[in-house]
């Protein structure tokens, strides 16, 4: 919510943020104490609403703005979600039935909500401050792969090891860096598999915006291996910066990605899908300019100045 929060402040709005805590009953610890202690003196609670562990955060939180009550807005991020509300119907219907609105970044978690008979959702995109995201036309010659994201089991990073591994089986000078925080443990997992395949990756770990815009400046193509996914800001990013997008087509990516149009969907779990998308990409330039033109095209509807007033009005 770093860059929600930087956004609205910069239109006058006063937040408050909860929590940076890492270990998880110290981080839900911090969240309600934040409530007790704020819902006084605040109009409004945002929470992160996640599809895995982080659900059970945002079920907590909005059950002691109930108490206290203090209006709240859950902003729907996990892409699983929607296995959420199958699977466990009573604890959703606490969280979501008594906020004030949900907000969801896809339409795909905004289908899925109302066909489970929430109606009270909104589309807001993630918003980007487009002019920190310099695009730039990049040739394919060395294949440089960039992964960014949480290192979790759902992203399937393994996969992106295995693409690095295929493509240098098949002749092709390939790099892989990946980016991100470990969650779960898989950055360990992806290590050893790294070197039981006998492949170099680069994990340079969690990077502010700036880093790791910076770092992609490095990199041809943007790969995203996730199994479950809504609607990414790193891949929204990774669009804005002119990295062609190939991408598991699932949950919110076909919302987001128009196939062949600004970015490329493939199976899940599909290394030769994969690879066959990524040497398109280098033996076609043409195909991918376009693609990449298009792609920047669609996220400068995803701009701070177009959605901020989608935002004051439901804080209104």
């Amino acid at each position: 919510m770093k860059g929600l929060t930087q956004a609205l402040e910069g239109e006058g709005v006063a937040v408050i943020c909860k929590s940076a805590i890492q270990h998880k009953l110290g981080r839900v610890l911090d969240m309600v104490k934040g409530v007790l202690i704020s819902a006084h003196r605040v109009d409004i609670a945002l929470i992160d609403t996640y599809s895995t562990q982080n659900f059970y955060y945002a079920l907590i939180v909005s059950q002691f703005c109930r108490v206290l009550r203090l209006p709240y807005i859950p902003i729907l991020h996990g892409g699983n979600l929607p296995y959420r509300l199958a699977h466990y119907p009573k604890m959703s219907r606490m969280l979501f039935t008594h906020a004030k609105v949900l907000v969801s970044p896809s339409l795909y978690l905004k289908e899925a909500f109302v066909k489970q008979g929430f109606n009270h959702v909104v589309y807001i995109p993630n918003s980007l401050q487009l002019q920190n995201y310099p695009f730039t036309v990049r040739a394919i010659d060395t294949i440089r792969l960039l992964w960014v994201r949480s290192f979790s089991e759902i992203y399937n990073p393994c996969l992106a090891v295995d693409i690095l591994k295929a493509l240098q089986d098949l002749g092709y000078h390939t790099e892989l860096c990946m980016a991100g925080p470990d969650t779960d443990g898989s950055l360990t997992t992806v290590k050893a598999h790294a070197q039981a395949l006998g492949v170099a990756i680069k994990t340079p770990g969690k990077l502010t915006k700036t880093e790791w815009t910076t770092l992609a400046k490095d990199y041809n193509v943007f790969i995203n291996t996730t199994n479950f996914d809504n609607m990414p800001v790193s891949v929204i990013e990774a669009m804005a910066l002119g990295l062609p997008i190939v991408s598991t087509h699932v949950g919110g990516m076909p919302f987001l990605i128009e196939a062949d149009v600004d970015g490329v969907l493939v199976p899940p779990n599909d290394c030769q899908a994969f690879v066959a998308a990524i040497l398109k990409l280098k033996a076609a330039p043409e195909y991918t300019y376009n693609m990449v033109v298009k792609a920047r095209e669609k996220v400068e509807g995803f701009d701070w100045d177009v959605v901020k007033a989608q935002w004051l009005e439901v804080l209104d």
